[in-house]
């Protein structure tokens, strides 16, 4: 029997997500080292002050590491520095607001192909962020003509 038929030759996984780090290859310093996210204000960084959208984000975990979703990638940005008892949902949203002003999030990086309408950059949670979105044209594949009548 071949090994394509042979189910005792795999080694399937049940992964739920996927992580940024994964994603991008990368991984940033503040996901190492609390002090550089111990200043994030998050009032001030909150999108248009909508408290309700800074109470969904909550300490999770990937592959057993404390982790925060970043719903623009779809992925989990994990945490590798020690969190303070009480204050993990605090510590979450720094991560990701550090991650999301800095222009880390692979969501981000994708607007510069494919936003087609203006939009900031870095979203509301950065004052004053360039513009995106302003000239989008639909991709083409090279050598692809649409068909006759269309």
């Amino acid at each position: 029997m071949s090994d394509l038929f042979d189910l005792s030759a795999r080694h399937l996984t049940t992964r739920a997500g996927i992580d940024t780090e994964e994603l991008t290859g990368r991984t940033f310093p503040y996901q190492f080292d609390r002090t550089l996210v111990d200043d994030v204000d998050l009032m001030a960084a909150t999108p248009g002050e909508d408290l309700n959208w800074l109470e969904d984000i909550h300490l999770m975990s990937e592959d057993g590491i404390p982790a925060v979703f970043d719903r623009y990638t779809n992925a989990f940005l994990k945490i590798h520095f020690e969190i303070p008892p009480g204050r993990e949902d605090e510590y979450a949203r720094k991560v990701l607001i550090k991650h999301l002003q800095e222009g880390n999030s692979y969501g981000v990086w994708l607007k510069y192909r494919h936003a087609k309408f203006p939009q900031p950059e870095l979203g509301s949670w950065l004052r004053n962020s360039p513009t995106v979105g302003e000239n989008w044209t639909p991709p083409q594949l090279e050598g692809w003509e649409p068909p006759d009548g269309h």
